[in-house]
């Protein structure tokens, strides 16, 4: 079956549409957790560490888990997924209202909200590839945006229906919303093929014979062995029976002879299967030792390895603030009367804001992205530092507005990998960084919780994810330097298929 061409429009704006708003119901909640943070804290009087965990893995699994995210998509397609993981979504929030201790939350609201939220946004992107070639920035742009925008809907939201109708009609009545992605992912159609697809029988013909066990008969393999097995019973009887009355068995038993046969013939098939199947295993053992070489390939080159402590680093110290900035308002005894607007959804709007701007700045041929990146790394560590010395809401609404637009830098990531390692090992390198993005986003919140458990004030915490920030930024700076890259290049020659710095420069 030969897959048609992506129409870059059409139908495509209708996968859009529904990428856009399965990514804002799926991960308005998770992203905006900072908000039921506060009430986990209250309910169930847990430590912050301990009560961080939630949010950390309601954001960080789905990372953590995003090959078998994609191999789920790859084998069953994204309508399907779509469909399973709105239920999955919809029903960790709905049981996580009835929680009677934080262990609950880890599983119904970190575990299965969480991987709900990666299998979506793994089937979003994907539908949205096949839909689109020459505008698939753009696309991929206008669905990302659908989580920003949740994130500053749902900080509100969540806020008011806690007071309206307490923490668990919340959670139960924003449970109920997310069962709108069946609607949505009932809508993503699978892009059509060029030609009807051919019938099982032309495949079939196409199977050499020797991979066939037993294909004379059309049988399945328990039938053959009950034709065997009758084989011997009937051999066996006839040979215990007297000389006159094994001629009349021997016509009610006429097919004994031909099962013989067949006995042999599936004998002979079964050694060829064996065969094969022994030649599949090598094959596949050879994918395996080629996948991990290539891995250790990507490592050789400096650039990546300074990413991928970068991303980790970046996510242990710049993702806590989205969970824990209206814990530490409450912490700097901010009165309530002085909000305008929840801190996380202002983190929400910058960081849409940040997408699309960042995005555009990368397109540019006269912007390096490699620097772009690290210039956002730099800053954001500064505005971590930063945070200990905001007293009032009006500065602390800054420093929100400030890490969400920066924070926005996950627009150019996947630039700055192509220009890294190739487009060629793209989506192989793509996955060893989000997996590591997805352990810095499940650690960052409970070690700053830790810390503040140990010091009883975030301002120990905070400097520590700024100085993270702040080391990852600079190790991928030394790594990029043209001179580094110079002495680099003298010594060694890069991997295939990677780019130095210097590539990347020109960009």
């Amino acid at each position: 079956m030969v897959s048609r061409k992506p129409p870059d429009g059409g139908w495509g704006w209708v996968i859009v549409v529904v990428s856009f708003f399965t990514q804002f119901l799926c991960y308005g909640s998770p992203l905006a957790v900072g908000v039921l943070y506060l009430e986990w804290l209250d309910a169930f009087g847990e430590g912050k560490g301990k009560t961080a965990w939630v949010g950390s893995l309601a954001n960080g699994i789905g990372l953590l888990a995003s090959p078998v995210c994609s191999i789920c998509v790859s084998s069953f397609g994204a309508r399907p997924v779509a469909i399973f993981s709105g239920f999955m979504v919809a029903g960790g929030l709905m049981m996580s209202s009835f929680a009677p201790n934080i262990y609950f939350l880890y599983v119904s609201y970190g575990i299965v909200v969480g991987l709900g939220c990666g299998l979506l946004y793994t089937a979003t992107v994907t539908i949205t590839c096949q839909y689109f070639d020459k505008r698939r920035g753009l696309a991929l742009g206008l669905i990302s945006t659908g989580s920003s925008v949740g994130l500053f809907i749902y900080a509100a939201l969540q806020r008011e229906l806690i007071e309206l109708y307490g923490l668990d009609g919340c959670l139960l009545i924003v449970g109920a919303l997310s069962l709108n992605i069946l609607a949505c992912g009932s809508l993503m159609r699978p892009l059509e093929s060029s030609s009807s697809p051919p019938s099982e029988k032309m495949f079939v013909d196409k199977v050499p014979d020797q991979y066939f066990v037993y294909h004379e008969k059309e049988k399945t393999v328990e039938e053959n062995i009950s034709i065997l097995e009758k084989g011997y019973i009937d051999e066996k009887c006839v040979n215990n029976v007297p000389d006159g009355k094994q001629d009349s068995i021997l016509n009610t038993n006429a097919l004994s002879s031909i099962n013989v046969n067949e006995k042999d013939t599936y004998k002979k098939k079964v050694v060829e299967q064996t065969n094969f199947c022994k030649q599949l295993a090598k094959r596949k053992w050879q994918l395996y030792l080629t996948y991990w070489k290539e891995t250790m390939v990507l490592f050789k080159n400096k650039v990546f390895s300074a990413l991928f402590v970068a991303i980790l680093l970046f996510d242990i110290g710049g993702f806590p603030p989205s969970l824990l900035m209206e814990d530490v308002a409450r912490s700097a005894n901010i009165s309530e009367d002085d909000y305008y607007m929840p801190l996380i959804s202002i983190i929400g709007i910058m960081t849409t804001v940040g997408k699309l701007i960042l995005g555009i700045l990368a397109d540019f041929k006269w912007v390096n992205t490699l620097y772009l990146y690290v210039t956002t790394l730099l800053m954001t560590g500064v505005a971590l530092f930063a945070i200990p010395f905001a007293k009032s809401y009006l500065t602390l609404a800054m420093l929100s507005g400030i890490l969400g637009f920066l924070t926005g830098n996950w627009s150019i990531f996947p630039y700055v990998t192509t220009k890294t390692v190739g487009i060629e090992k793209l989506t192989h390198a793509y996955g060893i960084l989000m997996f590591f993005a997805g352990l810095g986003n499940s650690l960052g919140p409970p070690i700053v919780g830790w810390f503040y458990d140990w010091t009883q004030e975030y301002n120990t915490a905070f400097y520590f994810s700024g100085f993270c920030v702040l080391l990852g930024g600079f190790l991928l700076l030394l790594a990029a330097l043209p001179c580094w890259n110079a002495c680099t290049n003298q010594s060694s020659k890069l991997p295939p298929n990677t780019y130095s710095y210097k590539v990347a420069s020109n960009a």
